[in-house]
């Protein structure tokens, strides 16, 4: 039976390690550093690695990446990134991260930031937090998340002491799987869109096959389980537009014509909220791109490389 080769990246990232706060952290890159162009520093979503850009980056003009280095990291806990262990994870640890990579690889530089999801939501943040160090940000699908009021915490205090109890019980266990074959049809399942050839290519930066105590090897993803404890700390509405309001970098918004969040969240947290929200942006466009899901960037990264050139080229 004929099989579909998989994809072939055409240009090939060079895997760095990084020390970072207690933390070896992968980093794929892609060009070389100029004085006449900023980094764009690519950051992933959560349970995503940073090869999950490869294909958009193959899809960026020559010229747009002429002298212009490009790097994405693993986030600590995802991928080939390495560190202390933990049953938990802080969502300002991620701004911390950010921080001490952007001073390995631009120094006082502004960079251009792009980041999808979970990765978007950190860039807002981190660019309301150091306004300075951003010269031009792309939020990818970075929605945020319902509001919450004060009486919720005793209940989410609750929540997370159980949820690290389940996590080291061994409930929290992610999926693994008996293929590489397995992992592909995975991805797929969760993203219609997504080609054979890519699914496959993606399932082998996704995942890697580990030998269990019993002697058989399975795949596994390469995600840390504490990942699912939530954050103890409610989400507040008024700190994130506080943080809006403090980010000087245009800013691109794109979302995908299909929206995400009423599987998410139930009607608990809209899309009218979110663009509401936005209006705190000084300086925002935004831009829906057609005939995609949330993995825009796997869905259309034609399309989407296009709109962030034309955006981090512009005047």
């Amino acid at each position: 039976m004929y099989q579909e080769a998989p994809y072939q990246p055409r240009r090939a990232a060079r895997s760095e390690a990084v020390p970072i706060r207690l933390h070896r952290y992968h980093v794929l890159a892609w060009g070389q550093p100029s004085g006449a162009r900023p980094p764009l520093v690519l950051v992933h979503g959560w349970m995503d690695v940073a090869a999950s850009y490869q294909f958009m980056v193959d899809a960026l003009s020559e010229a747009f990446l002429e002298d212009r280095l490009v790097i994405a990291p693993d986030w600590r806990g995802f991928g080939h990134t390495t560190g202390p262990a933990c049953d938990h994870y802080s969502f300002a640890d991620y701004l911390g991260d950010l921080e001490f990579l952007l001073d390995h690889y631009a120094g006082d530089r502004p960079v251009d930031l792009v980041g999808h999801s979970m990765g978007g939501n950190v860039a807002m943040m981190y660019a309301g937090t150091r306004p300075a160090r951003i010269r031009r940000l792309v939020n990818l699908e970075g929605f945020g998340m319902p509001a919450t009021r004060p009486a919720q915490a005793p209940g989410r205090y609750a929540r997370w002491i159980d949820e690290i109890r389940t996590l080291h019980s061994g409930g929290s266990a992610l999926k693994t799987y008996d293929s590489q074959a397995g992992v592909a049809a995975r991805l797929m399942k969760t993203n219609r869109r997504l080609p054979q050839d890519k699914a496959d290519w993606l399932a082998g930066q996704w995942s890697e096959p580990r030998q269990d105590a019993d002697g058989t090897t399975r795949w596994h993803i390469l995600g840390d389980a504490a990942h699912r404890v939530v954050n103890p700390q409610l989400y507040r509405v008024d700190e994130a537009l506080a943080l809006y309001a403090h980010i000087s970098a245009p800013t691109l918004m794109i979302e995908a014509e299909d929206d995400s969040l009423p599987g998410w969240w139930n009607g608990k947290f809209t899309l009218d909220e979110f663009h509401e929200r936005l209006k705190s942006v000084p300086d925002l466009r935004r831009v829906v791109l057609p005939d995609c899901g949330h993995m825009l960037h796997h869905d259309q990264p034609e399309r989407l490389a296009r709109e962030i050139e034309g955006f981090l080229q512009a005047a």
